[in-house]
């Protein structure tokens, strides 16, 4: 590919994805007049390009509200955010590091290395609900994409054995805070594709050390197996989660049979 193409394909790539942002807020009213957005910046080209899409958004919209990005330090060892620092000055949003200690805490519970994921989870969860909250934002936006909310229905479906999944919108429990997935409607592979195109630098992985979850590896690996085979299926299994049809499964608490 040549270099002097890439910018015109960056941006017809940037343009489509912005209107799958555009799509998935206005259908799940994730957004309104007035409200103050946390974008959670983990440096994975996730969570970048959700805050570059979500500016793109707000320049077009009627809308007014306000946003700020948010990066969580863990404290985990070896790990240099001055990347993240070069990236920001060149977005026009306010910045903001916030520092939690929670690789000592993975240490001190999990010695062994078992429950580290779940454990860092609910501390990194924990932390940023708190940050939110103890400066008014009213939204905390996250990067996910379509292909780990198909995941982490058939994580749940195949070892849980409940149907529940990763939702766009989602209200929590006191009611002050509202968490958006601005990229539902987005596929991993578009993401990697701009993340390509724009020359993110991004976060090491794995500084942790404790790997990808075994399970989560093992769902990846067969919705690969089905993006090449059955161009299409994940899509459809993305789509199914929008169309659920309670008198023909087998929860009595959505359907009095």
């Amino acid at each position: 590919m040549g270099e002097d193409r890439k910018p015109k394909q960056r941006d017809k790539l940037r343009r489509h994805l912005a209107w799958r942002v555009a799509r998935a807020v206005r259908e799940y009213q994730m957004v309104g007049e007035g409200d103050r957005l946390m974008l959670c910046l983990s440096g994975g080209k996730d969570s970048l390009t959700m805050v570059d899409l979500m500016v793109s958004y707000r320049r077009q919209c009627k809308e007014r509200f306000d946003m700020a990005v948010v990066f969580l330090d863990h404290g985990f060892p070896g790990f240099d955010g001055a990347f993240l620092h070069r990236h920001m000055a060149g977005v026009d949003l306010p910045f903001e590091v916030i520092r939690q200690n929670i690789w000592k805490t993975l240490q001190e519970k999990c010695p062994d290395g078992k429950n580290m994921c779940a454990l860092c989870a609910r501390l990194r969860r924990g932390a940023l609900y708190a940050h939110a909250a103890s400066n008014g934002f009213s939204h905390l936006a996250l990067g996910h994409h379509m292909d780990d909310m198909v995941e982490t229905l058939l994580l749940n479906l195949f070892y849980g054995g409940m149907m529940k999944g990763m939702p766009p919108k989602l209200v929590t429990r006191k009611g002050d805070l509202t968490v958006i997935r601005p990229m539902a409607f987005v596929a991993e592979a578009d993401i990697v594709r701009y993340q390509r195109l724009a020359g993110y630098e991004t976060a090491p992985k794995d500084l942790c050390g404790a790997g990808e979850n075994e399970k989560r590896r093992e769902i990846k690996e067969i919705l690969a197996g089905w993006r090449k085979q059955h161009p299409g299926r994940v899509e459809k299994i993305f789509h199914g989660m929008g169309h659920v049809v309670p008198s023909h499964l087998a929860d009595t608490s959505l359907f009095d049979f």
